[in-house]
């Protein structure tokens, strides 16, 4: 026992340790759930072209890539690959190029585009993930997103998905 008849280990003391123990588990459980929640993307207040038209979804679900129009060959990979859904391919460089059956050629305002970079925490290109209509031009990542080394790696990374 310590002098005055106080003891060292005080009721006080244990309740500030668990406190703070508590306080710094709540801290790290917010952060790790805000940065694995899903984002959202509003079609309707951000533009984004295919050609000279204003892109207006009308499917479900769309598997969504950025890349870059810079990489060889990419309009001819994305344009060939073989998916469930169709395919929002959004160009870095905003490049236009003809849709195809399966793919959308999209591109939008250096604003908007990093909007979407910013939103979506790309940090790679190419990446790929997918997303789900939650209403009218809402749509919801509906997928981890997914980075990709090379586009010759994406019907792999679709399976995955």
């Amino acid at each position: 026992m310590a002098k005055g008849g106080k003891s060292l280990f005080s009721v006080t003391t244990v309740f500030a340790s668990f406190f703070g123990a508590a306080l710094i588990a709540a801290a790290f459980a917010y952060f790790n759930y805000k940065f694995s929640e899903y984002k959202f993307i509003d079609f309707g207040k951000w533009i984004f072209y295919e050609k000279s038209d204003i892109f207006k979804p009308v499917d479900d679900r769309y598997i969504v890539v950025l890349y870059s129009s810079k990489d060889k060959n990419t309009q001819e990979v994305i344009s060939n690959v073989n998916a469930e859904y169709k395919i929002i391919a959004v160009d870095f460089y905003q490049n236009s190029f003809e849709n195809t059956k399966s793919t959308i050629f999209l591109r939008s305002g250096t604003n908007t585009n990093l909007q979407f970079i910013q939103r979506f925490n790309i940090y790679h290109s190419p990446s790929i993930f997918i997303i789900k209509k939650v209403k009218d031009t809402l749509y919801k990542q509906d997928s981890m997103i997914r980075k990709l080394d090379t586009l010759d790696q994406i019907d792999n990374k679709i399976k995955e998905l």
